[in-house]
């Protein structure tokens, strides 16, 4: 990676988020190799170095497995080193009803986890996440809060880095994430009100690894019971149609536990649950 041909729009929040993280000697990174968490990583190596930043990846069975090779590819790219950080959100039951709150449960386990077990190991001064300035406008993202609960930094919306800015330096800095679409956690597949369990996120992983293996370009597998239901690009739903495919869909959808597989035609629709609970008042939405 090089930040020797930063523009001079990205070269202005580059060094803005540099100057965030002015007296910050070891810095950790919640890092999940989206492209938000990954600008961060790249930016924060370039201000303090290589030896100084930890790209810290929650590990769970609500991370995806091509997520988790992924982030470790994008990490290796930036050239920082990866620490797994194994999280239990799925032990707690607040966080298995799957209410509005269940973003803020999984992330302040995550930050709970790091604080107690790994700032000290590896003497870190200050844990920061990929916050930008559009999210942080948003009220459907509950995870800010356990954030603010843990003093994690956000350097990226403080500075007033938008998503589209985001993506400018990333492209800028050459990282393989600057155009990669938003992939939330499995568990956002699932129906708010409706469990989360190991076993659901297990075939929704599996059912989605199976339309990737089919060289679409994007899904999401929403959990409805019986019924796995898939969303794709609309672009892209053509192709759904073609009979080896349909048939490869239908097979491994069948072979991960779900007794119906379906396409959604309106395509894919990030969020798409969360938009049901907007407003409802989420601990953490602040």
């Amino acid at each position: 990676m090089t930040t020797s041909a930063l523009a001079r729009e990205e070269l202005v929040l580059a060094d803005a988020v540099s100057a965030q993280l002015e007296g910050v000697g070891r810095l950790g990174v919640a890092y999940s190799g989206g492209v938000d968490s990954a600008t961060l990583l790249a930016l924060a190596v370039r201000a303090l170095g290589a030896e100084n930043v930890v790209a810290l990846l929650g590990v769970s069975p609500s991370l995806a497995r091509r997520e988790r090779r992924l982030a470790h590819r994008v990490a290796a790219v930036i050239g920082a080193e990866v620490v797994e950080v194994h999280t239990h959100e799925g032990e707690n039951p607040d966080y298995q009803k799957n209410d509005a709150a269940r973003c803020f449960h999984c992330k302040n386990e995550l930050f709970t986890r790091i604080g107690e077990e790994i700032v000290a190991e590896h003497r870190l001064d200050a844990v920061a996440y990929g916050e930008n300035a559009d999210d942080a406008t948003r009220t459907d993202r509950p995870g800010a809060g356990a954030a603010t609960r843990h003093r994690v930094l956000r350097p990226l919306s403080v500075v007033g880095m938008t998503k589209g800015q985001v993506r400018n330096v990333a492209r800028t800095l050459s990282l393989p994430v600057a155009d990669k679409p938003a992939a939330p956690c499995l568990a956002s597949r699932i129906p708010f009100g409706q469990s989360v369990t190991p076993e659901k996120l297990r075939q929704i992983d599996d059912l989605e690894d199976a339309v990737y293996e089919q060289g679409f370009s994007d899904c999401r597998v929403r959990h409805h019971g019986e019924v796995g239901r898939i969303e794709l690009p609309t672009d892209e739903l053509p192709r759904a149609m073609e009979p080896e495919i349909r048939a490869a869909l239908v097979a491994a959808g069948k072979e991960t536990g779900f007794s119906h597989v379906t396409i959604d035609l309106d395509g894919i629709r990030s969020g798409l649950f969360s938009l049901q609970i907007v407003g409802k008042g989420a601990p953490g939405h602040g």
